[in-house]
């Protein structure tokens, strides 16, 4: 069965919503708890809890010693009800509109950041900072500027950050990419990454409107430029828009072009072109169908996105194949085979996921915390930035419609147009950390 990844929040948010919520009950509620001094206990806030964020919580939650002490969203309809979720547990928590006074609170030892992503920067830069530890949502920046800064301010505070790509937790992820490493399949001249999603009812330009009550809408814009509310720019589909986030190629693409990378042991490509549109959507920034190839010295990698049909490349709604002389590997979320190339290999049999990845992921937060081993980390910022800015490098290149040749030695483009896009224009008197 193909997991989307609305399918996965959903999911895994009623998985947690019960089991998830046994690590902070009262002993009596929980079969043989395991104990933890204050020392080891860890208390979370977390901040934008109305999708990942809700469930990155409570996977967090499922492990012994951690709790939650601390909601904000800027949306108080959003933070009553999942207060009262909590509440609904036996656990009460603070509340908070402005993330500022969350970080003010010393009863908080770490934060999970699931805000809309042009709020991801500031926010983790501010947290580590108040010195707490951070799982930030991916993609970690709305810019390449963002992402180079986020990597600076966790090299000098220190902290602990883990980035939201939990397939870098989950074993068959693992074992696909060690089997591309064993070179079984040969020369890999080309690696395609792909996500043919059924995205629902396609968008359709709306007039502003007032904002709903209960929203504090000039904290949700932050350092985004002012506009009047729109509600295609608000929860969800706020990512079309280049404002607050950079489409599916920065959505889906930090989560499958970084195992298309690390398959490759790649960095930054020397260049890259894209071309898209908008076939479904209207009224967006963002293309819902795009094509880009990212150039390497003797390979490249393919990236294709749509909505509305739920099918790809090699019947899968998406996935990586790694293309080799003997063979190609397919991997997507639920699995991994190798199919031979005229039979110079044998082939690989479907391997199927077997675990939780965001669970894993978040376990791995929370051991790096205990351990302050930052090395064990699984995502830690630098990888989380590398496929971000990969991925923006594609939006550069489908908004200037050109073929952008990248100095990895400078950190910029060889077009004026396009560096001006490396940047990210800070408002309303917020700058970039």
């Amino acid at each position: 069965m193909i997991t989307s990844r609305r399918q996965f929040i959903c999911s895994t948010s009623a998985m947690a919503a019960g089991a998830g919520l046994s690590a902070f009950l009262p002993s009596s509620l929980s079969a043989s708890p395991i104990l933890f001094s204050a020392a080891e206990n860890i208390r979370v806030a977390a901040i934008g809890i109305n999708g990942m964020g809700w469930a990155d919580l409570n996977a967090m939650l499922k492990n012994p010693g951690v709790q939650c002490v601390a909601l904000c969203d800027v949306d108080k309809n959003v933070l009553d009800k999942r207060a009262a979720e909590l509440a609904a547990k036996g656990v009460v928590v603070k509340t908070y509109g402005d993330y500022r006074k969350l970080l003010e609170d010393k009863d908080i030892d770490a934060v999970v950041i699931g805000s809309p992503d042009h709020w991801h920067c500031l926010m983790m830069a501010d947290a580590c900072e108040a010195g707490k530890d951070v799982y930030v949502e991916k993609p970690i920046g709305n810019s390449i500027a963002e992402c180079r800064s986020m990597v600076a301010v966790q090299e000098r505070t220190n902290r602990v950050v883990q980035v939201g790509q939990w397939q870098r937790s989950q074993k068959h992820f693992r074992d696909a990419i060690e089997f591309v490493h064993s070179g079984k399949l040969g020369k890999i001249g080309q690696v395609k990454v792909w996500g043919y999603f059924n995205y629902g009812t396609p968008l359709t330009s709306l007039p502003d409107g007032p904002v709903p009550t209960g929203v504090d809408y000039d904290m949700w814009l932050g350092p985004a430029p002012k506009r009047p509310f729109n509600q295609n720019r608000f929860h969800g589909t706020f990512r079309w828009f280049w404002d607050y986030a950079g489409g599916i190629m920065s959505d889906w693409g930090v989560h499958l072009l970084d195992y298309a990378l690390l398959g490759m042991k790649a960095g930054a490509p020397k260049s890259v072109m894209a071309a898209g549109s908008m076939a479904l959507n209207h009224g967006v920034d963002a293309p819902d169908t795009m094509t880009t190839v990212f150039e390497f010295d003797d390979f490249d990698i393919q990236w294709e996105h749509a909505i509305g049909y739920g099918t790809g490349i090699y019947n899968r709604e998406h996935g990586i194949a790694f293309m080799g002389a003997n063979g190609t590997l397919l991997l997507d979320r639920n699995s991994w085979e190798v199919v031979p190339q005229a039979k110079k290999m044998e082939a690989v049999s479907i391997q199927k996921a077997s675990d939780n990845g965001l669970d894993l992921h978040t376990k791995n937060f929370i051991d790096v915390i205990r351990s302050r081993k930052l090395e064990d980390l699984n995502a830690p910022i630098q990888v989380g930035s590398n496929v971000a800015i990969v991925s923006q490098m594609g939006n550069i290149a489908y908004r200037t419609g050109k073929k952008l040749n990248w100095d990895a030695q400078k950190g910029k483009f060889d077009d004026a147009q396009a560096n001006k896009l490396i940047d990210k224009d800070y408002q309303n008197g917020y700058k970039l950390p």
